[in-house]
């Protein structure tokens, strides 16, 4: 591992911007019964916003945590609650969320 400078940092550290980390959490509708399917068009809705470059990293996760999925946005907090508010799982109850600002290095990806 190289040491990285102060001044590399800060000069990286200046070309971060601003994106929307979101955490969705089991609704109160987790359990109804039409709730698999409306997952799964949530999970339609999620390659739509891909594709639309809105949605830059999504995280779905499973066991039996009450936390169902992270993603991160390329929009501001209050884009993403726009966005979010017309979700399918959202509308039905059957996911609930929370949106926080955060920053980032633009072109990052998972390996």
């Amino acid at each position: 591992m190289s040491a990285i400078s102060d001044e590399v940092m800060r000069e990286r550290l200046s070309k971060t911007k601003a994106y929307s980390i979101v955490l969705l959490r089991k609704g109160p509708q987790w359990q109804a019964t039409d709730a698999r399917q409306i997952v799964w068009e949530h999970g339609r809705r999620n390659f739509e916003l891909r594709e639309a470059k809105k949605l830059a990293i999504v995280c779905p996760l499973g066991g039996d945590s009450e936390l169902r999925g992270i993603g991160i946005f390329d929009a501001d907090p209050q884009e993403t609650e726009s966005i979010l508010a017309r979700d399918p799982a959202i509308k039905a109850g059957v996911l609930v969320f929370e949106v926080y600002s955060c920053r980032g290095f633009p072109g990052d990806a998972l390996p």
